[in-house]
């Protein structure tokens, strides 16, 4: 068996290949939204990685953070595993501002906007740009 995304991911938009993640987009204009999914078969949890795989998707995190809050300055990022809905490890990164129409309270499931395509396009490009510059710095091991 070789990995493939899950149905809910799979719908997802690609950005990137890291050396362990896929990052996936979230269409949705209220908020800049990644996702980083271990390509790992059978991974539901982080029990489900050996440690360097931990260590690794620990790293993959940071740049992700850098590269969402470097590009979408924010108040506050958001960084969730939770797979209650979508069975596959998945990262959630998601830049908050105050006043966005679900502040305070968390974004699952509430507010969405999509993109027009055009848009949409451009977003991710930014998104894959910063990703190619900032896994240049040897930290993230992202030798490709």
């Amino acid at each position: 068996m070789s990995f493939q995304l899950v149905s809910g991911l799979k719908a997802k938009d690609f950005i990137i290949d890291l050396k362990l993640c896929k990052v996936l987009f979230e269409d949705n204009q209220y908020y800049p939204w990644i996702f980083l999914v271990p390509m790992k078969e059978n991974t539901k949890n982080m029990t489900d990685l050996t440690m360097e795989e931990r260590l690794q998707l620990m790293r993959e995190i940071a740049l992700a953070e850098k590269v969402m809050t470097d590009e979408f300055p924010c108040d506050q990022d958001n960084v969730a595993m939770i797979g209650n809905m979508t069975p596959q490890l998945h990262v959630h990164i998601v830049c908050r501002r105050q006043g966005d129409p679900d502040w305070p309270t968390t974004v699952w499931n509430n507010a969405a906007k999509p993109y027009d395509p055009e848009q949409k396009q451009q977003v991710k490009e930014k998104i894959r740009q910063a990703f190619m510059r900032e896994m240049k710095d040897p930290q993230y091991n992202i030798n490709r």
